[in-house]
Protein backbone atom coordinates (compact mmCIF):
# COMPACT_ATOMS: atom_id res chain seq x y z
CA UNK A 1 0.00 0.00 0.00
CA UNK A 2 0.84 3.62 -0.72
CA UNK A 3 0.62 7.08 0.39
CA UNK A 4 -0.73 9.39 -2.70
CA UNK A 5 0.35 12.86 -2.48
CA UNK A 6 -0.82 15.55 -4.38
CA UNK A 7 1.89 18.43 -5.11
CA UNK A 8 4.53 16.41 -3.94
CA UNK A 9 7.00 18.24 -6.08
CA UNK A 10 6.25 21.68 -4.29
CA UNK A 11 7.87 23.04 -1.58
CA UNK A 12 5.91 21.62 1.90
CA UNK A 13 4.86 18.68 0.04
CA UNK A 14 8.42 17.14 -0.78
CA UNK A 15 9.25 17.52 2.43
CA UNK A 16 6.52 15.98 3.64
CA UNK A 17 7.34 12.65 0.69
CA UNK A 18 11.15 12.44 2.49
CA UNK A 19 9.56 12.13 5.97
CA UNK A 20 7.40 9.47 4.48
CA UNK A 21 10.04 7.67 2.90
CA UNK A 22 12.40 7.94 6.10
CA UNK A 23 9.50 6.27 8.42
CA UNK A 24 9.25 3.59 5.45
CA UNK A 25 5.76 4.47 3.56
CA UNK A 26 5.97 3.93 -0.52
CA UNK A 27 4.78 7.48 -1.97
CA UNK A 28 2.99 8.14 -5.20
CA UNK A 29 3.27 12.07 -6.17
CA UNK A 30 0.84 13.46 -7.98
CA UNK A 31 1.91 16.85 -9.50
CA UNK A 32 1.17 19.08 -12.75
CA UNK A 33 4.38 21.15 -12.08
CA UNK A 34 2.76 24.13 -12.32
CA UNK A 35 4.35 25.69 -8.75
CA UNK A 36 5.69 22.20 -8.17
CA UNK A 37 9.27 21.39 -9.78
CA UNK A 38 9.72 17.93 -11.50
CA UNK A 39 13.33 18.41 -10.82
CA UNK A 40 12.49 18.29 -7.35
CA UNK A 41 10.29 14.99 -7.70
CA UNK A 42 13.50 13.63 -10.03
CA UNK A 43 15.35 14.10 -6.49
CA UNK A 44 13.30 12.46 -4.26
CA UNK A 45 13.23 9.63 -6.24
CA UNK A 46 16.77 9.37 -5.83
CA UNK A 47 17.09 9.09 -2.24
CA UNK A 48 17.88 5.87 -0.52
CA UNK A 49 15.44 5.72 2.06
CA UNK A 50 13.37 3.19 4.04
CA UNK A 51 10.66 3.75 1.28
CA UNK A 52 10.36 4.96 -1.96
CA UNK A 53 8.48 7.28 -4.66
CA UNK A 54 7.06 4.63 -6.45
CA UNK A 55 5.42 6.77 -9.32
CA UNK A 56 5.69 10.38 -10.45
CA UNK A 57 2.35 11.14 -11.94
CA UNK A 58 1.95 14.17 -14.02
CA UNK A 59 -1.72 14.86 -13.27
CA UNK A 60 -4.46 17.94 -12.91
CA UNK A 61 -6.73 17.20 -10.37
CA UNK A 62 -9.19 19.19 -12.93
CA UNK A 63 -8.90 15.81 -15.07
CA UNK A 64 -10.92 13.24 -13.33
CA UNK A 65 -9.35 10.81 -15.38
CA UNK A 66 -5.63 11.10 -14.25
CA UNK A 67 -6.91 10.71 -10.68
CA UNK A 68 -8.69 7.78 -11.57
CA UNK A 69 -5.73 6.00 -13.63
CA UNK A 70 -3.86 7.01 -10.75
CA UNK A 71 -6.14 5.07 -8.59
CA UNK A 72 -6.48 2.29 -10.56
CA UNK A 73 -2.89 1.19 -11.05
CA UNK A 74 -1.54 2.56 -7.74
CA UNK A 75 -2.89 0.50 -4.39
CA UNK A 76 -3.60 3.62 -2.85
CA UNK A 77 -4.34 3.52 1.22
CA UNK A 78 -4.71 7.32 2.04
CA UNK A 79 -3.70 10.22 0.38
CA UNK A 80 -2.26 13.75 1.44
CA UNK A 81 -3.46 16.92 0.06
CA UNK A 82 -0.90 19.85 -0.60
CA UNK A 83 -1.89 20.71 -4.72
CA UNK A 84 -3.35 24.07 -4.50
CA UNK A 85 -2.77 27.57 -5.70
CA UNK A 86 -1.70 29.68 -2.35
CA UNK A 87 -0.81 33.70 -2.97
CA UNK A 88 -3.02 35.73 -1.45
CA UNK A 89 -2.63 38.53 -3.83
CA UNK A 90 -3.00 36.49 -6.73
CA UNK A 91 -6.23 35.24 -5.42
CA UNK A 92 -8.05 38.92 -4.71
CA UNK A 93 -6.55 39.46 -8.53
CA UNK A 94 -7.88 36.34 -10.04
CA UNK A 95 -10.77 34.50 -7.27
CA UNK A 96 -11.86 31.53 -10.80
CA UNK A 97 -8.55 30.75 -10.95
CA UNK A 98 -8.47 29.63 -7.08
CA UNK A 99 -11.88 28.89 -6.51
CA UNK A 100 -11.69 26.34 -9.81
CA UNK A 101 -8.39 24.78 -8.83
CA UNK A 102 -8.38 24.46 -5.42
CA UNK A 103 -12.17 23.59 -4.76
CA UNK A 104 -12.99 21.79 -7.53
CA UNK A 105 -9.91 19.72 -7.74
CA UNK A 106 -10.49 18.63 -4.44
CA UNK A 107 -13.70 17.68 -4.97
CA UNK A 108 -12.36 15.88 -7.94
CA UNK A 109 -9.79 14.11 -5.37
CA UNK A 110 -12.37 13.20 -3.43
CA UNK A 111 -14.87 11.88 -5.58
CA UNK A 112 -12.04 9.57 -7.30
CA UNK A 113 -11.23 8.27 -3.09
CA UNK A 114 -14.55 7.37 -3.14
CA UNK A 115 -14.98 5.28 -6.06
CA UNK A 116 -11.86 3.51 -5.44
CA UNK A 117 -13.00 3.14 -1.41
CA UNK A 118 -10.08 4.93 -0.30
CA UNK A 119 -11.35 6.78 3.16
CA UNK A 120 -8.40 8.59 4.58
CA UNK A 121 -6.97 12.16 3.46
CA UNK A 122 -4.67 14.68 5.17
CA UNK A 123 -5.51 18.15 4.48
CA UNK A 124 -2.85 21.04 4.24
CA UNK A 125 -5.13 24.08 5.41
CA UNK A 126 -4.16 27.57 6.56
CA UNK A 127 -4.66 30.06 8.99
CA UNK A 128 -5.99 32.33 6.60
CA UNK A 129 -9.31 30.70 7.34
CA UNK A 130 -9.45 32.54 10.46
CA UNK A 131 -9.15 36.13 9.20
CA UNK A 132 -8.67 38.84 11.33
CA UNK A 133 -7.63 37.94 14.90
CA UNK A 134 -9.96 38.43 17.22
CA UNK A 135 -8.00 37.20 20.20
CA UNK A 136 -4.48 35.31 20.60
CA UNK A 137 -2.82 33.05 21.04
CA UNK A 138 -5.71 31.61 18.18
CA UNK A 139 -7.29 28.41 19.29
CA UNK A 140 -9.69 25.53 16.73
CA UNK A 141 -12.30 27.73 18.50
CA UNK A 142 -11.74 30.98 16.91
CA UNK A 143 -14.04 31.97 14.21
CA UNK A 144 -13.27 31.36 10.89
CA UNK A 145 -14.33 34.45 8.55
CA UNK A 146 -11.40 34.60 5.84
CA UNK A 147 -10.99 38.00 4.23
CA UNK A 148 -9.70 37.01 1.14
CA UNK A 149 -10.40 34.20 -1.94
CA UNK A 150 -7.08 31.67 -0.71
CA UNK A 151 -8.91 31.81 2.73
CA UNK A 152 -12.61 31.14 1.13
CA UNK A 153 -11.15 28.18 -0.96
CA UNK A 154 -9.54 26.44 2.05
CA UNK A 155 -12.67 27.03 4.18
CA UNK A 156 -15.02 25.58 1.92
CA UNK A 157 -12.77 22.35 1.32
CA UNK A 158 -12.87 21.90 5.06
CA UNK A 159 -16.55 21.76 5.04
CA UNK A 160 -16.91 19.65 1.73
CA UNK A 161 -14.88 17.22 3.93
CA UNK A 162 -16.93 17.36 6.61
CA UNK A 163 -20.00 16.54 4.58
CA UNK A 164 -18.33 13.50 2.73
CA UNK A 165 -17.45 12.07 5.81
CA UNK A 166 -20.71 12.58 6.89
CA UNK A 167 -21.80 10.82 3.50
CA UNK A 168 -19.38 8.66 2.39
CA UNK A 169 -17.08 7.85 5.34
CA UNK A 170 -13.88 9.64 4.26
CA UNK A 171 -11.92 10.54 6.83
CA UNK A 172 -9.75 13.96 7.35
CA UNK A 173 -7.18 15.97 9.18
CA UNK A 174 -7.20 19.47 8.13
CA UNK A 175 -4.21 20.91 9.28
CA UNK A 176 -4.10 24.72 9.29
CA UNK A 177 -0.88 26.44 8.99
CA UNK A 178 0.61 29.90 10.18
CA UNK A 179 4.29 31.11 8.33
CA UNK A 180 5.87 28.18 7.18
CA UNK A 181 10.06 28.12 6.71
CA UNK A 182 13.16 26.25 6.90
CA UNK A 183 14.56 23.51 4.31
CA UNK A 184 15.57 20.43 4.88
CA UNK A 185 18.29 19.69 7.10
CA UNK A 186 20.25 17.22 4.71
CA UNK A 187 19.45 19.60 2.02
CA UNK A 188 17.82 17.70 -0.04
CA UNK A 189 14.45 19.96 -0.46
CA UNK A 190 14.03 23.68 0.43
CA UNK A 191 11.58 26.64 -0.76
CA UNK A 192 11.48 26.80 -4.70
CA UNK A 193 8.82 29.78 -5.69
CA UNK A 194 8.83 31.74 -8.54
CA UNK A 195 7.65 34.44 -8.02
CA UNK A 196 9.15 34.05 -4.14
CA UNK A 197 6.68 36.02 -2.11
CA UNK A 198 8.06 34.85 2.03
CA UNK A 199 10.38 37.02 3.80
CA UNK A 200 13.03 34.65 4.87
CA UNK A 201 14.00 33.72 1.91
CA UNK A 202 13.92 36.52 -0.12
CA UNK A 203 15.79 38.18 2.74
CA UNK A 204 18.45 35.03 1.90
CA UNK A 205 18.38 35.70 -1.70
CA UNK A 206 19.46 39.27 -1.04
CA UNK A 207 22.17 38.33 1.04
CA UNK A 208 23.56 36.79 -2.94
CA UNK A 209 22.42 39.59 -5.29
CA UNK A 210 24.43 43.05 -3.47
CA UNK A 211 22.20 43.10 -0.41
CA UNK A 212 18.57 44.69 -1.79
CA UNK A 213 16.88 47.34 0.99
CA UNK A 214 13.87 45.54 2.71
CA UNK A 215 10.85 47.86 4.10
CA UNK A 216 9.54 47.06 7.62
CA UNK A 217 5.88 48.27 7.99
CA UNK A 218 5.68 49.74 11.41
CA UNK A 219 7.70 49.40 14.31
CA UNK A 220 5.03 51.34 16.76
CA UNK A 221 3.19 47.85 17.46
CA UNK A 222 2.17 47.07 20.79
CA UNK A 223 5.51 44.63 21.08
CA UNK A 224 8.22 43.69 23.08
CA UNK A 225 10.32 46.04 20.22
CA UNK A 226 7.36 47.71 18.36
CA UNK A 227 7.04 44.96 15.01
CA UNK A 228 4.72 42.91 14.37
CA UNK A 229 4.61 38.76 15.64
CA UNK A 230 4.32 36.08 13.27
CA UNK A 231 4.39 32.83 13.65
CA UNK A 232 7.37 30.45 11.57
CA UNK A 233 6.71 26.61 11.79
CA UNK A 234 9.65 24.74 10.66
CA UNK A 235 9.01 22.45 7.46
CA UNK A 236 9.83 19.76 8.98
CA UNK A 237 8.79 20.23 11.92
CA UNK A 238 5.09 20.73 9.56
CA UNK A 239 6.09 16.96 8.03
CA UNK A 240 6.45 15.43 10.99
CA UNK A 241 2.74 16.88 11.79
CA UNK A 242 1.27 14.96 8.78
CA UNK A 243 2.77 12.04 9.74
CA UNK A 244 1.24 11.62 12.82
CA UNK A 245 -1.97 13.07 11.76
CA UNK A 246 -1.64 10.09 8.77
CA UNK A 247 -0.99 7.94 11.81
CA UNK A 248 -4.00 8.89 13.59
CA UNK A 249 -6.48 8.24 10.88
CA UNK A 250 -4.82 4.73 10.49
CA UNK A 251 -5.11 4.26 14.23
CA UNK A 252 -9.30 4.99 13.59
CA UNK A 253 -9.41 8.54 14.32
CA UNK A 254 -11.91 10.50 13.59
CA UNK A 255 -12.53 13.50 11.16
CA UNK A 256 -10.44 16.75 13.25
CA UNK A 257 -8.43 19.80 12.41
CA UNK A 258 -5.53 21.32 14.13
CA UNK A 259 -3.66 24.38 14.45
CA UNK A 260 0.42 24.07 13.65
CA UNK A 261 2.23 26.82 14.96
CA UNK A 262 4.96 27.72 17.41
CA UNK A 263 2.28 28.78 20.58
CA UNK A 264 5.44 31.72 20.80
CA UNK A 265 5.88 33.84 17.78
CA UNK A 266 9.10 36.19 16.31
CA UNK A 267 8.94 39.91 15.91
CA UNK A 268 9.64 40.63 12.44
CA UNK A 269 12.88 42.55 13.85
CA UNK A 270 13.88 39.23 15.32
CA UNK A 271 13.68 37.11 11.54
CA UNK A 272 15.68 40.15 10.31
CA UNK A 273 17.87 39.37 13.35
CA UNK A 274 18.49 36.11 13.09
CA UNK A 275 19.07 36.60 9.20
CA UNK A 276 21.76 38.67 9.63
CA UNK A 277 23.20 36.19 12.40
CA UNK A 278 22.83 33.07 10.05
CA UNK A 279 24.62 35.03 7.19
CA UNK A 280 27.18 37.05 8.48
CA UNK A 281 26.36 40.53 7.44
CA UNK A 282 23.54 43.75 8.21
CA UNK A 283 20.88 43.51 6.15
CA UNK A 284 19.48 47.18 5.18
CA UNK A 285 16.57 48.04 5.99
CA UNK A 286 13.87 51.07 6.12
CA UNK A 287 10.82 51.32 8.21
CA UNK A 288 7.49 52.45 6.91
CA UNK A 289 4.42 53.28 8.18
CA UNK A 290 1.87 50.41 9.17
CA UNK A 291 0.15 48.51 6.43
CA UNK A 292 -3.35 48.69 6.79
CA UNK A 293 -5.10 45.46 8.27
CA UNK A 294 -1.82 44.00 9.47
CA UNK A 295 -2.44 42.61 12.68
CA UNK A 296 0.02 43.36 15.54
CA UNK A 297 0.27 39.42 16.74
CA UNK A 298 -0.64 36.19 14.57
CA UNK A 299 0.31 32.92 17.09
CA UNK A 300 -1.28 29.58 16.89
CA UNK A 301 -2.32 28.07 19.76
CA UNK A 302 -0.70 24.26 19.03
CA UNK A 303 -2.02 22.95 22.34
CA UNK A 304 -4.77 20.72 20.47
CA UNK A 305 -2.27 19.16 18.12
CA UNK A 306 0.03 18.45 20.97
CA UNK A 307 -2.23 16.48 23.01
CA UNK A 308 -4.23 14.60 20.27
CA UNK A 309 -1.52 14.28 17.87
CA UNK A 310 1.96 14.05 20.30
CA UNK A 311 3.08 17.03 17.56
CA UNK A 312 5.05 19.81 18.84
CA UNK A 313 7.21 22.21 17.20
CA UNK A 314 11.12 21.06 17.73
CA UNK A 315 13.35 23.34 15.52
CA UNK A 316 13.85 27.31 16.63
CA UNK A 317 13.93 30.30 14.17
CA UNK A 318 17.16 30.02 13.85
CA UNK A 319 17.24 26.71 12.51
CA UNK A 320 14.71 27.22 10.25
CA UNK A 321 16.74 30.38 9.20
CA UNK A 322 19.75 28.47 8.50
CA UNK A 323 18.91 25.26 6.72
CA UNK A 324 16.96 27.59 4.35
CA UNK A 325 20.12 29.64 3.79
CA UNK A 326 22.07 26.52 3.05
CA UNK A 327 19.33 25.22 0.76
CA UNK A 328 19.71 28.86 -1.24
CA UNK A 329 23.44 28.32 -1.38
CA UNK A 330 23.19 24.66 -2.53
CA UNK A 331 20.28 25.81 -5.14
CA UNK A 332 22.80 28.50 -6.09
CA UNK A 333 25.33 26.04 -6.96
CA UNK A 334 23.70 23.50 -8.88
CA UNK A 335 21.83 26.27 -11.37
Amino acid sequence: MSILVTGGAGYIGSHCCIALMESGYDVVIFDNYSTGHEETADALAGLDLKGKIIAKVNGDLLNIADLDRTFDEYEIEAVIHFAAFSQVAESMKDPAKYYRNNICGTMNLLDSMRSHNVDKIVFSSTAATYGEPEYTPIDEKHPQRPINPYGYTKLAIERMMDDYDSAYGIRSVRLRYFNVAGADSGCRAGEWHDPETHLIPNVLKSAFGGGKEFTMFGNDYPTCDGTCIRDYVNVEDLADAHLLALSYLRQGGKTDFFNLGTNSGSTVKEVFDSCEKVIGRSIPIKVANRRPGDPAILVADNSKAKSVLGWESRHSLEDSIRSAYAWEQKHRDSA
